[in-house]
């Protein structure tokens, strides 16, 4: 029993002692002592395991954490190389930098770096760092030749763990010299790029061969990364720095270009920065105007003012936008200046400048840098429209969903749903039906939106139709008004059916389907492009509707005579009911009436001031009949008789 519990103290000790190591950080070898001495105090076979397991497991968290600790060393000497990079403006302070840098970093015998001739359509070594052949020092790499060919080519980093025995790439006599020279075998090549254009290769290489991992790789990669942003902000500096020298000759082209410079870049970072601000267009334009001491008016893709500033409203130029997107350039027009808002090929919108007829190269150029900044600004604006149209859309959608039989619509998170987008569904609402061409119903969707966001409701697609909510109780005059305006913007018959109003969420499925309904009947009575509620459909609506409104029927056609009746005694409606049950004759309606035939005459006069003088025609008399009857109905019904 004591060797047991020796045993097991010994291993609990081991265990202890090889934690210990482990939170000091103690070399592989030391590891291993633990087990040892367990072993050599007698643990037994199951302790021995456990101890030998552990020591596994230490031995895996300690190459993790080096590993960790070697990734972390080098991200941190990657963020000091673009650091360092950034400060530098000679180009070829950049390119020693560089190349030193991938040298310490890989752990080599030498790096270099070729660039990209495009004239000569080949590559050259510019810089490298512990090179000592001078044969090598000159090369140059045709496209596709050589490993930093075949990387220029390709845009894609090869690594050839000894060049001179590997037939992937296509060896020439002139670069096996240079190479063999240097005594180079292991070689890494990852491409330098900015945006999709490569513009050199970036090596690291040994003169013994050498199996790179993919951590190395990696890492080359990301310092090419960065290599080629500060090759080009260099090459770009330097270019800068020739036209000033250049440009010396005259001091005061040279001064006013500077300033005109200047004065661009400031009006850029200040632009970009009121953008990313999130000022609205009004500020932009204000901002321009105020630059460019002129008149303003920005425009979307679709001639539509967004905003406007000293100057009165400006009729646009199709073919003035036309060439400035052509060109990429802002064009004089008729007294004006014209920059088309571009995001690459696509048009966004245009600028208009006003009041500035002679218009400098380089307040030429701010202006044209102006639509760049507006492009930015429109962008945004909609992307966060698309996103938010995204979660209107799916929000209507679970609106007009229908509750399955069985199912429960939880109306409490809709509504909450709704209130968190500021639209109150207790408030009355009316849902819209629209259609139009097929081909043009992403551009209608795209203008049902729109409109929505100014009414404060929803907009989105269901069953192939355009469908909008909005927060009115006329439904019938927001159909029309939007039929009419939306035919006229699109250039296409705009046809919408509405219902409504509905106030809260559980009646908006159903009201849904009654404007479905509305809009398939102003379809079969080819009143396409044209916009109504069923309640303007007259007896036609009653029929459709679900929510049969007979009293609100009668009172919207004959209301004005009832009302004639009850406040004077009259028997405007007891005329009209015999004068249309004997077929609109006047000698047959007076006998039945027991008067003479000039009372009906003045009696009927007198429908005609309440009613209209459209009363007799023959679509407004068969709805004063249809009204008639259903009065006639209603009345028996109070007073308990049958029909």
């Amino acid at each position: 029993m004591t060797t047991e519990n020796d045993a097991f103290t010994a291993a609990t000790a081991a265990l202890r002692q090889l934690l210990a190591l482990l939170a000091a950080d103690a070399p592989a070898e030391q590891l291993a002592r633990p087990a040892a001495q367990a072993r050599a105090a007698g643990a037994g076979p199951h302790d021995q395991d456990v101890i030998d397991e552990a020591t596994r497991t230490a031995l895996d968290i300690q190459r993790t954490l080096a590993q960790r600790r070697r990734r972390e060393a080098e991200l941190a000497a990657l963020f000091d190389t673009a650091s360092d990079l950034a400060a530098l403006r000679d180009l070829d302070s950049v390119l020693r930098a560089i190349v030193h840098r991938a040298r310490t970093l890989l752990g080599t015998d030498v790096a270099y770096l070729t660039l990209n001739d495009p004239a000569a359509g080949d590559t050259f070594m510019r810089v490298t760092a512990g090179s000592v052949s001078a044969k090598f020092q000159q090369l140059r790499l045709g496209m596709g030749e050589g490993l930093g060919g075949l990387v220029a080519q390709t845009a894609r980093p090869y690594a050839s763990p000894d060049y001179r025995t590997d037939h992937r790439f296509k060896h020439t006599g002139t670069i096996d010299e240079g190479v063999g020279e240097e005594g180079l075998r292991g070689i890494l090549g990852v491409p330098l790029r900015v945006g999709r254009r490569v513009i050199g290769v970036l090596f690291a290489a040994d003169r013994t061969p050498r199996d790179f991992a993919p951590e190395a790789i990696a890492l080359l990669s990301s310092l090419a990364d960065h290599a080629a942003v500060a090759i080009d902000s260099a090459r770009l500096l330097e270019e800068t720095r020739s036209a000033l020298v250049e440009l010396n000759a005259a001091n005061g082209t040279a001064r006013a270009h500077s300033d005109a410079l200047h004065r661009a870049a400031d009006a850029h970072d200040r632009l970009t920065d009121l953008v990313l601000r999130g000022g609205a267009v009004d500020d932009v334009a204000r901002e321009i105007a105020a630059l460019l001491g002129g008149g303003l008016a920005i425009h979307d893709a679709d001639g539509t003012e967004l905003a406007r500033l000293k100057t009165g409203p400006v009729t646009l130029s199709e073919q003035g936008i036309e060439a400035s997107r052509r060109g990429g350039r802002a064009v004089p027009v008729d007294g004006s200046w014209v920059c088309a808002v571009l995001a690459g090929p696509e048009l966004l919108g245009s600028l208009v400048l006003t009041g500035r007829a002679d218009l400098t190269d380089a307040d030429r150029h701010l202006f044209e840098r102006a639509g760049l900044v507006t492009a930015l600004l429109l962008l945004l604006r909609r992307s966060v429209a698309e996103a938010e149209d995204r979660v209107r859309g799916e929000l209507l959608d679970d609106l007009l969903t229908a509750q399955q039989p069985g199912g429960h619509r939880t109306t409490g998170s809709l509504t909450l749903r709704a209130r968190k987008l500021d639209i109150h569904l207790a408030r009355p609402h009316t849902v819209l039906v629209l259609t139009c061409d097929p081909a043009l119903r992403s551009r209608l969707l795209t203008e049902a939106a729109r409109r929505a966001r100014l009414l404060g409701g929803l907009a989105g697609t269901r069953s192939g139709h355009t469908v909008l909510l909005a927060p009115t109780s006329h439904p019938g005059a927001l159909a029309q008004e939007l039929a009419h305006e939306l035919t006229r913007g699109l250039g296409t018959p705009i046809t919408v059916g509405a219902a409504g109003p509905a106030t809260g969420p559980e009646h908006l499925p159903h009201t849904h389907d009654e404007a479905h309904r509305c809009l398939q009947a102003l379809e079969a009575l080819g009143r396409t492009g044209d916009g109504a509620a069923l309640t303007d459909l007259g007896f036609l609506g009653v029929l459709l509707g679900d929510r049969t409104d007979i009293t609100g029927y009668v009172d919207r056609v004959l209301g004005p005579v009832l009302a004639y009746d009850a406040q004077r005694g009259t028997e405007l409606a007891r005329t009209l009911t015999a004068y249309f049950h004997h077929g609109a004759s006047l000698a047959r309606a007076k006998d039945a009436l027991h008067v003479h035939v000039n009372t009906v005459v003045q009696r009927l006069d007198r429908v005609a001031q309440l009613l209209g003088p459209d009363w007799n025609t023959p679509g407004k008399a068969l709805e004063i009949q249809v009204a008639l009857r259903l009065y006639r109905l209603a009345e028996q019904g109070r007073d308990g008789s049958v029909p």
